[in-house]
């Protein structure tokens, strides 16, 4: 009660940081206007505003020009671009906000790393703990939680239809997009903010009618590339033959692969003419209309829309449906009611790769001969599609319904908010798919969260030149996940296909179908939820427009911290310093000058309730046989959770300390535009998984005390360069640099290896342990000896035709100790350069997008050299798709070693296969006409817009590989990822 009763006295601050504004191309500093209407207004809806309350203060203020880090993107940029997910659109658009996209298969998630990565990055649970908290009109939204991966063998795609679920999120409805950064302006949003905030408001309603179609159709080019057949294969392995075998020959000890034996087998030497089957030229088109209007009393705003977009890959797609109603309505001056409701189903049409479908299925069948590329013969293999199903639906809805009490200068809102979501996907492979056993799996699952919030404010009356302005507020939050999973192998036959969830209960078979024997079914349920409570008090303290003084205090508990640190208390202090208005208000030249800084701590949620209780035992709801699950005879029993590690007591809040200083500049009546920041962020006492506890039956042990560092500079710059009455330039460009160390591990640690990764205090946690690679020993003497003892990998003694590796410790043996840290899995230096023209009413944006001092691990060359230990063997690695018939990179890279040698010489972590990823793409050239001058003055329309654009259509990069961007979250390039297309789009948007 005194934390509650001492947080709403407490002055705090109105927490807030220097911001920029993307309008149009160009880079513009501009205040965010309020949800509040003027005094002298306050009977009419005509200025009312309903988005968040969680942004700066009511207009006409001593507030109001103050600046959110924000990124607004314009209404018609918005409609040219034709992404799938909102990760798309944001790519290049915000400095500090990196996003990774490592296919290009529609409608698949896009991590994002706002001012880099606060752990290190080891499975996708880390990728989902360290994204940045998305809001769409103050709904702080939902994500997918990780826990179904704890069930899976393999961890490529989450079960269900693994859909992005910012794919909902229909562009045109969108007002701007505010990238939230520094602790100043994203510590309202409490623990859930510690990766920072991608803020998003959705167009309002107005007091006049207003009708608008925006619409456009395109097609997605199919890559060209180089198809290949047994022909080309063999006299690639030649090579080695004769190299490295007696006479080139071959025999039965070198396993040399059947289907490349006969060169009279047409499936493998004839035409390699698969890629008319798998590529092609995919449509894409979007068609949203919304009508708005009302009057003083009550407004609306009503809007649908829907999209679809083909990938170039694979026959893959994505469709998606939406509808959006706002309303606000103003009983009496004093009363606002408003309400928002954003409902989207996304459909997935999903490749149908060998390995996702392996790892779906927990089976790997006989690899021996790989799918044939004559397109006959491989279009034969396709027709088995033709009876099998992938169905991928997701339902998407988010909406809240709000009370605003506005007495003059005191407000207080109540607001009740939800965001659900659910996903289904019901699976049918037939038996001449997987070796005579058919397949069936279904899954269900939900992510619901629902918030109540209250929120009060009041500018307090204190003169002339000081202002006063202090908030209070509470939030209570309630997270739910469920899924539920079933799959089945070897069927009756292929035409029974019955969904293994919703058989009906009253059936004596309930839990066992007739359709596939008992032992042959795996159901799966699992259910997690979270609890957060938190209390806040801010102000803003500002004396005559020159300073600004700010103090947030807040308070949060959670349901899955430990009971002795149930609560975490967080302290953030802002201070801004208007220059211009304190020393240079005579300056003509300078027209902006602010100084900002902000410090404070953020708490980090522990996703999982494992840690909520200490060591517990766990129900796992299984069948014998399931690779994971335990069981006896036949039933699920009660065992130590051994597969998610050990969790003791004593484990506190993770939190993180941040630091931000800004500096703002206009010059020259605001056409030249600065905006620099530097920030540290130091993310303290976090959980980390260290390998311990084997002989109890655990893995790891998950022990509190790593911290990490990330330190970066952002620059920001935009002009209006050329400004004439017909013509106009307004370039803008915005470049970021980060860097992050490793600062300390559980229990005092020096080092530790997970996963195949070294992670050492003091050194950069996205970096490569590989061995360095110096060339080839042509002759057994060249071998380096000692004692009279060749040099040798792990107790193998190296020979001729094996690779030169140093040997840093000079211990005359090459091991994990000769291994070093090198490159980055990050990039370094990320930036957009944007440029938009006008002529008349010609128009033409120009947009490029930037990585450096980023490397890539090229594992997709590492298995086509690693041929001899891929061939024959049953694992995920010696997976070949199609697309193994495809010729990539650059193969005179690298040096012919011997591939029969058992240190394996091609194998991935070395540096041999790390190369330059650094790249300059020209994301999107735009060329637009505005028609309306055009028009008839007595026509009912106000505006016609046409426009054509052509989307990622160059690339610059050292990279041999494909597209330096199709790296996974590890920084491996494994080639399974579906090419990135060029898009060329025509649209219109027109307004009544």
């Amino acid at each position: 009660m005194r934390i509650l009763i001492g947080c709403i006295l407490m002055l705090s601050i109105h927490a807030v940081a220097a911001g920029s504004t993307f309008r149009g191309g160009g880079l513009h500093l501009a205040s965010q206007d309020t949800l509040l209407e003027a005094p002298t207004q306050r009977d009419s809806l005509a200025v009312d505003s309903v988005a968040t309350d969680l942004l700066p203060p009511k207009r006409g203020s001593i507030f109001s020009d103050q600046h959110v880090i924000t990124v607004a993107l314009d209404a018609d940029d918005i409609a040219r671009f034709p992404a799938t997910s909102l990760q798309q659109y944001l790519k290049n658009q915000a400095p500090g906000l990196y996003i990774q996209e490592s296919t290009g298969e529609p409608g698949t998630v896009q991590p994002m790393h706002i001012r880099g990565i606060p752990m290190p990055i080891l499975t996708q649970k880390e990728v989902y703990q360290s994204q940045p908290l998305v809001v769409l009109d103050g709904i702080p939204l939902i994500g997918e939680h990780p826990f179904a991966f704890d069930i899976q063998q393999y961890q490529f795609d989450r079960i269900g239809p693994a859909t992005n679920l910012l794919g909902n999120i229909d562009m045109n409805n969108i007002e701007s997009i505010q990238v939230l950064k520094d602790i100043g302006s994203t510590a309202i949003y409490g623990p859930m903010a510690a990766n920072g905030v991608i803020a998003i408001t959705t167009k309002q309603p107005g007091t006049t009618r207003k009708i608008s179609f925006n619409s456009y159709v395109g097609v997605a080019q199919r890559p060209t590339v180089t198809a290949i057949n047994g022909e080309y294969e063999n006299a690639f392995r030649q090579q080695f033959y004769d190299r490295y075998t007696a006479i080139g020959r071959y025999s039965a000890d070198d396993a040399y692969p059947l289907y490349l034996s006969d060169s009279l087998n047409a499936s493998y030497y004839g035409p390699s003419n698969w890629t008319d089957s798998y590529y092609r030229n995919g449509l894409v088109y979007s068609a949203d209309a919304d009508i708005s209007g009302g009057g003083d009393r009550a407004n609306f705003r009503f809007a649908v829309g829907h999209m679809q977009n083909q990938g170039v890959a694979d026959q893959t797609g994505m469709k998606r449906y939406s509808a959006l109603f706002n309303i606000n309505m103003k009983p009496v001056k004093w009363l606002l009611f408003s309400a928002m409701i954003n409902g989207n189903r996304v459909l997935r049409d999903r490749n149908r790769t060998l390995r996702d479908r392996f790892a779906t299925m927990s089976y790997i069948p006989d690899l021996s001969s790989p799918l044939s590329p004559n397109n006959t013969v491989y279009g034969q293999y396709l027709n088995e599609f033709d009876n099998s199903f992938d169905n991928n639906a997701t339902n998407i809805v988010e909406g809240h319904a709000k009370l605003l009490f506005d007495f003059n200068r005191l407000t207080v809102t109540s607001r009740l908010a939800v965001d659900y979501n659910e996903g289904n996907r019901d699976l049918f492979y037939p038996r001449p798919l997987m070796e005579e056993n058919s397949f069936a799996a279904n899954y269900y699952g939900y992510n619901q969260r629902l918030i109540f919030d209250n929120h009060l404010s009041y500018n307090v009356p204190v003169g002339n030149q000081h202002h006063l302005f202090i908030e209070a507020g509470n939030v209570l939050q309630w997270d739910a996940f469920k899924y539920n999973y079933a799959y089945a192998y070897k069927g009756i036959n292929d035409f029974i296909k019955i969904n293994l969830l919703e058989s009906d209960p009253d059936n004596g078979n309930y839990l066992n179908p007739l359709a596939f024997p008992r032992e042959m079914v795996f159901k799966f349920l699992d259910y997690t939820k979270q609890n957060l409570i938190s209390v806040y008090g801010r102000g803003t303290y500002n004396f005559d427009d020159r300073y600004t003084v700010s103090l947030l205090l807040r308070t949060d508990g959670s349901s899955n911290a430990q009971p002795t640190s149930r609560w975490l208390f967080t302290p953030t202090l802002a201070f801004d310093w208007n220059i211009k208005n304190d020393l240079l208000a005579d300056a003509p030249t300078i027209s902006t000058l602010k100084l900002r800084t902000s410090v404070g701590r953020l708490g980090r949620l522990n996703v999982f309730d494992n840690f909520s209780q200490g060591p517990t035992y766990s129900t796992f709801v299984g069948y014998t046989g399931n690779v994971i699950t335990p069981g006896y005879n036949g039933f699920g029993v009660l065992t130590r959770p051994y597969e998610f590690g050990w969790s003791g007591y004593g484990i506190p809040w993770a939190y993180s300390d941040q630091l931000n200083i800004g500096l703002d500049i206009g010059l020259a009546d605001e056409r030249f535009r600065i905006n620099l920041d530097w920030y540290t962020k130091y993310d303290r006492n976090q959980l980390l998984g260290v390998p311990s506890y084997a002989e109890f039956g655990y893995r790891q042990s998950y022990n509190a005390g790593m911290d990490v560092n990330n330190t970066g500079v952002e620059l920001l710059l935009s002009a209006d360069a050329v400004k004439k009455d017909n013509f106009t330039w307004t370039p803008s460009l915005n470049i970021s640099y980060n860097t992050n160390q490793l600062v300390s591990l559980p229990g005092g640690l020096d080092e530790i290896v997970i996963n195949n990764r070294l992670f050492r205090v003091g050194e950069r946690i996205d970096r490569f342990w590989i061995l360095q690679n110096e060339g080839i020993y042509l002759s057994d003497e060249e071998v380096p000896t000692r004692d009279g003892n060749a040099m040798n990998y792990n107790g193998i003694p190296l020979r001729a035709g094996d690779p030169r590796w140093a040997d840093v410790n000079g211990d005359n043996t090459i091991n994990d100790a000769d291994r070093q840290l090198k490159g980055t899995i990050l990039p370094k230096v990320i930036g957009g350069f944007m440029n938009q023209f006008t002529f008349g009413d010609w128009s033409l944006d120009a947009h490029f997008y930037f990585n450096i001092g980023r490397n890539v691990l090229n594992a997709d060359m590492a298995n086509r050299f690693d041929f001899i230990n891929r061939e024959g063997v049953t694992e995920m690695n010696s997976v070949k798709e199609i697309t193994f018939w495809e010729k990539r990179g650059d193969y005179s890279r690298y040096p012919l070693y011997n591939p029969w040698s058992n240190v394996i010489p091609y194998r991935k972590e070395q540096d041999l296969f790390l190369e330059d990823a650094s790249f300059l793409k020209l994301r999107t050239l735009s060329l637009g006409y505005d028609l309306t001058k055009l028009l008839n003055k007595s026509s009912n329309i106000s505006r016609i817009f046409v426009y054509c654009t052509g989307h990622n259509l160059f690339t610059l990069t050292p990279y041999t590989g494909r597209d330096p961007e199709l790296v996974d979250f590890m920084g491996y390039d494994t080639g399974y990822g579906l090419p990135i297309p060029r898009t060329y789009t025509l649209g219109v948007r027109m307004n009544l």
